[in-house]
């Protein structure tokens, strides 16, 4: 079966859970996440969405880091359970 990034996503959800999108870039080399998410959903996969605070690489005055808010993907239950 060919790879492609809904497979690997799949895959990734399945052993990891939860995703961000740099977790998709770094593990996965997959640059547009919320397509592939969304790709899922359309096939009938639950995934729920939350926002999460990670640290950025700037500082405030104060010498603690900036966060920023980001998007989390958590597959919650599956249509099929023969993934592959």
């Amino acid at each position: 079966m060919k790879q492609t990034h809904k497979s690997r996503l799949l895959e990734y959800l399945v052993k990891y859970k939860t995703i961000t999108s740099l977790e998709a870039i770094r593990d996965l080399g997959n640059t547009r996440l919320s397509a592939s998410i969304f790709n899922l959903k359309k096939d009938g996969y639950i995934i729920h969405t939350s926002n999460v605070d990670v640290p950025t690489r700037w500082v405030n005055a104060d010498g603690t880091k900036k966060t920023t808010s980001v998007a989390k993907y958590e597959l919650t239950s599956a249509k099929k359970a023969d993934f592959f």
